[in-house]
């Protein structure tokens, strides 16, 4: 195994087979769910876990995982890096539908460690989330939820991963 000093000596076709394989290996292990980023199946595979939440199947609209109450949770992240810093979650559709119970959003550092992650309901969110007719969607900015009535600090209950 090379180690990540060396991937500047890799192809950019060695890159992509390595980021292949490394992404099959956290499905195989049950880390993410998907092929896709990991970011959003790391998230939810963690937030799960420290909650006690099962979570729901992949093509389940609106929500991600549910708790012995049947609340259901929506699990939002967002991972900073040097060019890129979290400042917003991805859109959440359906606002109106009430879909979820409880928003999580998770921010990682770029090396995939919590920086932050806290909980809200969503009646919070529809108080602080804005509509954008562009997406079809509202957002929310992640210093309201930092900084919302209600909200819960869940970080540490984050930080030792899965």
């Amino acid at each position: 195994m090379k180690r990540a000093s060396s991937l500047s000596g890799l192809s950019t076709k060695e890159l992509l087979n390595l980021h292949a394989e490394v992404s099959g290996e956290l499905r195989a292990r049950g880390v993410c769910r998907s092929g896709n980023n990991p970011v959003a199946d790391y998230a939810e595979g963690l937030v799960a876990k420290a909650l006690g939440l099962e979570l729901a199947k992949g093509s389940t609209t609106g929500f991600d995982a549910t708790d012995s109450a049947g609340l259901r949770y929506e699990i939002k992240a967002r991972r900073s890096t040097v060019s890129s810093k979290a400042t917003m979650l991805s859109a959440i559709r359906g606002l109106e539908k009430k879909h979820f119970d409880i928003l999580v959003a998770v921010v990682f550092n770029e090396d995939y460690t919590v920086r932050r992650a806290v909980m809200i309901s969503r009646e919070t969110v529809e108080q602080i989330a804005k509509f954008r007719k562009h997406v079809n969607a509202h957002i929310v900015m992640l210093r309201d939820m930092w900084e919302a009535e209600g909200a819960c600090d869940i970080t540490a209950k984050l930080a030792d991963g899965v």
